[in-house]
């Protein structure tokens, strides 16, 4: 099926509310981006929580299920939780969420990755008290995803049949696919989603698009969907040269602040309208929630915990 899956990552774990007041922070700010950005086109909805009275990054299965049942009973998205968590979490904090929910998908960092945002801790005057320290630590921030905490993951969730978007920052991660693959603990179709242009990984340029797509190729053949999305001012160039080779592509507000140079997006919709205009242009076409599934070999809405979850469960 020769159609372009576009997610959307509506706020993540890195950025903090100073830096733009559209940044959603509270389960129904989260839960009314998600939806406009599945109206506008979003087959795919990547999500983290945060502490809705500070903004911080938070892994409270409460939280998420503050969200989760609304964008499952007002859209048809595709729910997927980050396993990725948020600096200083656990594993076991990272997968609570995940293990209570059994969602069609889950983010999967194929490895580990250096972190650092800490040149943004002079730019802003930070409304909360966690912000700038947050941003300095970064310098001294390791990722951490081991074989060991990738495997937890992948055992604690396939069983019940989620599937993963295994988000690889450099070329190594591909390889760490392969291995897990090699093994039987990753089946394919497996979703690649590329990182590039994130401090401590792979750059931003059309020579690291094409290493991660040949590499892709060596290792997976045509069992793969292939996706990336490019950090800050990279994200349109990178998912346009993406999309010209066949790639789905992934915007939302946690990859960038900001709609174009200088100007901050109102909105997650805002990021998905402009890169549906994007591959229109091209002579792309957008894959719905159910063929998305289809593509990826999802297990479906029915076989999820959210579909027996009442919306505004807290």
């Amino acid at each position: 099926m020769n159609k372009v899956i576009v997610s959307c990552a509506l706020t993540g774990s890195m950025h903090t509310p100073t830096m733009s007041q559209f940044l959603p922070v509270t389960p129904e700010q989260i839960a009314e981006e998600g939806i406009a950005a599945a109206r506008a086109g979003a087959a795919i909805l990547h999500l983290h929580a945060r502490d809705p009275g500070d903004g911080r990054p938070t892994p409270s299965a409460e939280v998420f299920m503050q969200f989760l049942p609304r964008l499952h009973e007002e859209t048809d998205a595709i729910i997927n939780i980050s396993t990725g968590g948020g600096p200083g979490m656990t594993i076991e904090e990272r997968l609570r969420a995940a293990v209570a929910v059994s969602p069609e998908l889950c983010s999967l960092n194929m490895g580990c990755i250096n972190v650092n945002l800490s040149e943004l801790a002079d730019r802003y005057d930070f409304k909360h008290d966690w912000e700038r320290p947050f941003l300095i630590a970064t310098e001294d921030l390791v990722a951490k995803n081991t074989f060991r905490d990738i495997r937890t993951i992948i055992e604690a969730l396939a069983p019940g049949g989620t599937r993963f978007e295994m988000e690889c920052y450099e070329i190594g991660h591909l390889h760490n696919v392969a291995w897990f693959a090699d093994r039987g603990l990753l089946k394919p179709p497996f979703l690649i989603q590329s990182v590039l242009g994130v401090t401590g990984g792979l750059s931003a340029d059309p020579d690291s698009v094409f290493y991660m797509r040949q590499t892709a190729d060596r290792l997976f053949g045509k069992d793969y969907v292939w996706s990336l999305f490019g950090a800050g001012r990279h994200q349109i160039p990178v998912c346009t040269m993406g999309a010209l080779m066949g790639s789905s592509v992934r915007v939302g507000l946690e990859d960038s602040l900001f709609i174009s140079r200088g100007q901050l997006a109102s909105s997650n919709a805002e990021q998905v309208l402009k890169i549906r205009r994007i591959l229109s242009e091209l002579g792309l076409e957008l894959a719905t929630p159910d063929e998305a599934r289809q593509m990826l070999a999802l297990k479906g809405r029915a076989r999820t915990a959210l579909a027996k979850a009442p919306a505004g469960v807290a």
